[in-house]
């Protein structure tokens, strides 16, 4: 029982240093690095998979841009009066008159610059047994089968005339599409009083897009569409395949995650598509994220091992010898750390193993204040790395001097209008860039305001007009930027613009003395709160305009700021009170660097 006592409890300082050195020193380091290794490889595993999910959002996004713009095409196809013509009465002209007219619209549609990826396919049947596409079919067309295609039954059926069907079998001529399914949406053609007069299906190739889009993700990864009911129906490698014990994981939940599938050894990232009901799934290696960790872990360790072996083996061999002067060193180690390791021991007053301790502790003292000093340099030059990969950053003037060059083509072209509009949308992009500024010279904010209105005028036909009223004397009155535009994009889009005959817009801005206020008001002739409160039910995005203006003067004023709308008995009136701020340049005509860089554009 002594005996392990004694081994339990050393007596012998070289003993007690041993065990104090496993104990309190070795052991818990050495915890602690298996502890920081997993938490490397944790963390590792998280940023990757937060990376591979923006990726698989990014890619539900542009699924979902795709879409927004089959349907848009759909609309299109709906109210051109030529497509429409040729459905009615296609009795009117010869069949192949029609044919021609109705695929000029497709070629239109089809080199329009954002359908060129991925392909769309379109499908047209009026209700007098004529079928027209825009591609080469798989097989020849039959009207009836199309016409009972049991998606557009679904379609008249159903309160909404369109319906997406995301799975449907590829219908395409092998040559031009080899992809296994397409994306479609079925429509019925109606009139203002919801006559049917046509069909209409829109296809996706998503297959071959999505191929296309993941095939230079760079990392060996694969991704993988999935059904609801675990069919694969697109993937990025065509002989990758997803585990049943993988698909019955995914399959049936209604959000994204991840997981480690042992199996594979690979990190499974999954993002849930709602809009069509798929899976988008994201499938990486563990030996591509872990393998460069795992070769540095081992080299660490060992390293590790071997250094505390040779330092456990030398501790009991100098223990002995170095008692003594122990204290010294104490006091000489306290005094190394207190001037920052520039301290070294006197070698005169040592001889044998105690001068050569002193002279290893005054190397190590020296290597300490190299490492310190290389350090230092290091954390300089990684500075120094990432003020270069701020400044490699994209520009933001890259947008204006694109702007630029088309407004330079419209002109080779004489588009005189789209020059224009390159102009003014310059001029706002370049306000909506510049984060420095909150608040700008009236006169600049009136610029901007000419330049949308000039915008929605194009836009619009020019069926509106707009008014100014204001004293000359307000044109370096201080305004929150861009905070007259929702105002005035409020009156447009949701007044005069629904007018048949047009409409008028009156800008107002005078001075309130004995407020010391600035009272600016958006007043328009349109239909109307409760009229545009009606139609805006039917909106899938609710409008942000006057909220975001609302919320900036709060920011701005505090409770000197305020936004109210009136209902008026024809329109509606928008006021905006701020508190009255006069700033003149010292220099009329070097107002802002926004002026300067207007001109630029217009030069």
């Amino acid at each position: 029982m002594r005996g392990w006592g004694r081994w339990l409890l050393p007596t012998k300082l070289k003993h007690r240093i041993f065990v104090t050195f496993v104990l309190l020193i070795l052991l818990p380091f050495g915890l602690l690095n298996f502890y920081n290794y997993h938490r490397i490889e944790d963390l590792v595993q998280e940023k990757i998979s937060d990376q591979s999910h923006d990726q698989l959002e990014n890619l539900h996004s542009q699924l979902l841009d795709q879409m927004s713009i089959a349907f848009k095409t759909l609309i299109f196809l709906e109210q051109d009066s030529t497509v429409k013509d040729v459905l009615k009465r296609p009795e009117s002209r010869d069949v192949l008159d029609n044919k021609d007219l109705v695929e000029e619209k497709f070629k239109n549609l089809n080199n329009s610059f954002f359908l060129y990826n991925p392909s769309v396919y379109f499908s047209l049947l009026d209700l007098h047994g004529h079928v027209y596409t825009s591609y080469q079919p798989k097989k020849a067309l039959d009207y009836e089968e199309l016409d009972n295609n049991p998606w557009f039954e679904q379609a008249e059926q159903d309160a909404v005339p369109y319906r997406w069907v995301p799975n449907e079998e590829n219908y395409v001529f092998r040559d031009v599409s080899t992809s296994p399914y397409l994306l479609s949406l079925y429509a019925i053609l109606r009139e203002r009083d919801g006559m049917p007069y046509g069909k209409a299906r829109v296809s996706i190739d998503y297959s071959y897009w999505f191929q296309s889009t993941v095939s230079g993700s760079g990392m060996d990864q694969d991704y993988f569409i999935l059904t609801q009911e675990g069919e694969t129906v697109a993937r990025s490698v065509r002989d990758a395949m997803l585990p049943d014990s993988v698909m019955e994981r995914i399959t049936g939940q209604r959000d994204d995650g991840y997981f480690i599938d042992a199996d594979t050894d690979s990190l499974i990232n999954y993002s849930y598509m709602e809009s069509v009901d798929w899976y988008m799934i994201n499938r990486i290696p563990l030996s591509l994220l872990f393998g460069e960790l795992d070769a540095l872990k081992n080299k660490y360790f060992m390293t590790f091992f071997l250094l505390t072996a040779a330092f456990i083996a030398m501790t009991f061999l100098i223990t002995h010898a170095f008692v003594r002067p122990l204290t010294h060193l104490q006091h000489k180690m306290k005094d190394a750390v207190a001037k920052n390791f520039k301290i070294r021991l006197p070698e005169r007053k040592y001889a044998g193993e105690v001068l050569d301790l002193t002279r290893t502790f005054n190397g190590m003292l020296g290597d300490m204040d190299r490492m310190i000093g290389e350090l230092r340099s290091e954390q300089r030059q990684k500075d120094a790395v990432r003020f270069q990969m701020l400044l490699a950053q994209m520009n933001p003037h890259f947008l204006l001097n694109t702007l630029n060059t088309m407004k330079w083509i419209a002109l080779r072209h004489e588009q005189e209008d789209i020059a224009d509009m390159c102009v003014s949308l310059g001029k706002l992009l370049e306000t909506s860039l510049n984060a420095e500024v909150d608040l700008i010279h009236l006169k600049n904010e009136l610029e901007l305001i000419e330049a949308f209105v000039y915008i929605q005028q194009v836009r619009h036909n020019y069926r509106f007009d707009v008014r100014y009223e204001y004293d000359e004397s307000l044109h370096y009155a201080l305004v929150p930027k861009l905070s007259l535009q929702p105002l005035v994009e409020n009156a447009i889009q949701h007044g005069v613009s629904a007018l048949p005959e047009g409409g008028r817009i009156w800008i107002r801005i005078r001075m309130l003395p004995d407020r010391h206020a600035l009272e600016l008001e958006v007043e328009d002739n349109g239909i109307g709160i409760q009229q545009s409160l009606s139609s805006k039910r039917h909106r899938t995005r609710p409008g942000i305009g006057l909220t975001n203006v609302r919320e900036r003067l709060r920011l701005l004023y505090k409770d000197e700021g305020a936004l109210e709308t009136v209902e008026l008995e024809q329109g509606t009136l928008i006021r905006m009170t701020i508190p009255y701020l006069l700033s003149k340049p010292f220099k009329v005509g070097d107002d802002s660097l926004l002026q300067v860089e207007a001109n630029n554009l217009k030069a």
